[in-house]
């Protein structure tokens, strides 16, 4: 079993051997931490933004012009305490993306490679939901919502075929009408 720091299990739940920098459609889910619903409330189907929800369904239409010009968006909703999207990588660019760490120690306590080997690779995926989920998270601590945290990891899925991205653009797009049966409900979560 791998561990971070000798301590923390961090198993990975991505597919293995798959490069997820390549191009690809991806269905991803990411839950804010504890499932708190930070970004609004569901009544009678319909979603209502609060300015956190606001916020997450601005930055999300803007990733494509945040990362490299080989990304774009299909359909996304954003729950009241989780987000699910689908975010397609084309074929690679040729302008490449530096990673940038903002580390508060000396090299000394650092070492860059170590950081380099468990950071995602600029333009993959985890790179893109990382911006997000951090882009979202500055902006509420700048607007008076300390509270407000994502839990650590992100759920994904690849699209494999047409009747696959339907059936999940029909569950983005009902998910609302859903919400009272979703085990996501904080009144339906179990452990």
């Amino acid at each position: 079993m791998t561990r971070f720091k000798d301590k923390y299990r961090i198993e990975t739940i991505r597919l293995p051997g798959w490069d997820y920098a390549s191009a690809g459609w991806y269905f991803v889910t990411i839950c804010t931490r504890g499932r708190q619903p930070f970004f609004g409330r569901i009544a009678n189907g319909e979603m209502y933004l609060s300015p956190i929800g606001e916020t997450a369904v601005q930055f999300w239409q803007e990733i494509p012009r945040h990362t490299a010009a080989h990304v774009s968006l299909d359909a996304f909703v954003v729950m009241p305490n989780h987000v699910h999207g689908i975010i397609v990588i084309h074929d690679k660019p040729t302008v490449v993306e530096t990673l940038q760490c903002n580390v508060s120690t000396t090299t000394d306590d650092v070492d860059k490679n170590q950081m380099s080997a468990i950071s995602p690779r600029a333009g993959s995926l985890g790179a893109i939901i990382r911006s997000y989920k951090s882009a979202v998270t500055r902006w509420c601590r700048q607007n008076g919502y300390p509270e407000f945290a994502w839990q650590a990891r992100f759920y994904d899925h690849i699209i494999r075929n047409e009747k696959a991205l339907r059936n999940i653009r029909q569950y983005i797009f009902e998910n609302p009408l859903q919400w009272e049966r979703d085990r996501n409900t904080p009144e339906n979560v179990w452990m």
